[in-house]
């Protein structure tokens, strides 16, 4: 189970954006429907849940230790890099999964990922005679999201994870309009101010276990809002990229609006210009998906980046 993989798609279907912490999971429950489908599937009971997933310094939060304390559930955590990026997580399912075929651990494995770096992994299992089954999340139209043709090719089945075992224990993060932060409160946050923190709501997922916003190691100017970086060249299709990042920002901004606490909202404007990793994660893997690319151009990414502070401003900027 590649959580990263499992709820940022998860946050796709209920959301529309891949924004993490815009969904609260009821974890227990969707392990238990994850199980029972994997039965139905490999028509054997389960003997484990692999649960990989990061944390900071590779210690789990307590949201983590729930999980790891789950019947049945094993807990292997990578880590978090400078970066903000997962590390350790594709590594540690690949040896995983290559270990327990050749001691013979079970006969079928049912992988729940996405990445087109295990496809070498899922190749050398079933070397020794096993077979591996990837277990799609749905998206909107119920079609398997996020699913690299590489490892398709490799793996023997896919499969969709029941619409209604997402449905049923994934659910939108939603403060009480009452609770949302004005223009002033931000600002004030800004200036030194310290706001009244608010609880997390139940089941929030954030990266590392923690509430707080942690700056994105890439940074957008001012000046950058309004001008192109040098050096680049001006994409070749405007119109359309354009679109797709408004519809992208939009999206993200909405989300996090939603559900975040009053704090993490004036965290997010006191830290200007730079955007928090997690926001920037899914800014960047949303446009990568409605694009169909990879790897973004550093074009395209400051396109991104400066369009977000610009509707966010547009948002807060004429408020109070």
């Amino acid at each position: 189970m590649d959580v990263g993989y499992l709820l940022s798609a998860a946050a796709v279907r209920v959301t529309g954006t891949s924004f993490r912490n815009g969904i609260q999971v009821d974890y227990e429950s969707l392990v238990d429907a994850l199980v029972h489908q994997a039965e139905k599937l490999s028509e054997v009971p389960v003997l484990r849940v692999h649960w990989y997933d990061s944390a900071r310094d590779g210690v789990p939060d307590s949201q983590q230790q729930f999980i790891g304390e789950l019947s049945n559930v094993k807990l292997r955590l990578g880590r978090f890099g400078v970066d903000g990026q997962q590390k350790g997580v594709d590594l540690r399912i690949g040896l995983d999964l290559v270990t327990h075929a050749r001691n013979g651990v079970a006969d079928v494995f049912i992988l729940v990922s996405g990445d087109d770096d295990l496809a070498e992994a899922v190749e050398e299992a079933q070397v020794h005679g096993v077979q591996v089954i990837l277990l799609a999340v749905p998206n909107a139209e119920d079609r398997p999201h996020g699913i690299s043709r590489h490892l398709i090719r490799a793996a023997d089945g896919l499969k969709i994870l029941f619409p209604d075992s997402i449905d049923q224990t994934v659910t939108k993060v939603e403060i009480p309009l009452a609770s949302q932060p004005t223009a002033q409160s931000m600002a004030l946050a800004s200036q030194g101010g310290r706001p009244r923190a608010q609880a997390t709501p139940r089941g929030l997922t954030t990266q590392g276990g923690s509430g707080a916003l942690r700056p994105s190691s890439t940074l957008t100017s001012s000046a950058a809002i309004d001008s192109e970086p040098p050096g680049t060249t001006k994409y070749e299709d405007p119109a359309d990229l354009a679109e797709q990042i408004d519809s992208v920002v939009n999206n993200v901004l909405t989300t996090f609006r939603r559900s975040a606490t009053p704090e993490a909202l004036a965290e997010l404007t006191a830290g200007k210009p730079s955007i928090p990793r997690d926001i920037d994660k899914a800014l960047l893997t949303d446009l990568s998906d409605r694009r169909g690319e990879i790897d973004l151009s550093e074009a395209v990414r400051y396109k991104l980046r400066a369009q977000f502070w610009e509707k966010y401003d547009d948002a807060y900027g004429t408020e109070g």
